[in-house]
């Protein structure tokens, strides 16, 4: 199964490297499944524990960062039992295939100028984009 969709992030990835030397993020995402009830501050999430592997994981990390909102596509979606405190229970895991950096991905700290931080290209490759500020966007949009 595949899931694309926007996901906030619960805690900042970890990247950990397997005996292979290969690099691996674990992220804990959070999806909007829902609409709130009555009486509940926020609707209901469904969280899905997710793994980024390689250059991606590495490049990303200190952009993937405890609440900041990325949008995610995941594959190989599926749900895992578990043993915890309360006995058995279920939870969903994925591999992450793609990340498309939130607006507020610039490594954790917040600007305040109005500009969107600059965002490593999404190849990993290290290459950065400024993304220009509001005021110099085009004004003339057709629709």
């Amino acid at each position: 199964m595949k899931m694309i969709g926007l996901a906030r992030l619960g805690k900042d990835a970890e990247v950990r490297y397997t005996p292979g030397g290969d690099a691996v993020a674990n992220l804990s995402l959070a999806y909007v499944c829902g609409r709130k009830r009555d009486g509940d501050q926020y609707p209901p999430s469904q969280w899905v524990d997710a793994s980024l592997w390689g250059k991606q994981a590495e490049a990303l990390a200190p952009y993937l960062k405890k609440g900041s909102v990325h949008c995610f596509t995941l594959s190989d979606v599926k749900m895992e039992t578990y043993e915890g405190r309360n006995g058995e229970g279920v939870k969903l895991v994925a591999r992450v295939d793609g990340v498309e950096l939130g607006p507020n991905a610039n490594g954790g700290s917040q600007e305040g100028s109005g500009e969107r931080a600059a965002r490593p290209a999404s190849n990993g490759g290290g290459e950065r984009q400024q993304w220009p500020a509001h005021q110099e966007m085009d004004d003339d949009i057709p629709f």
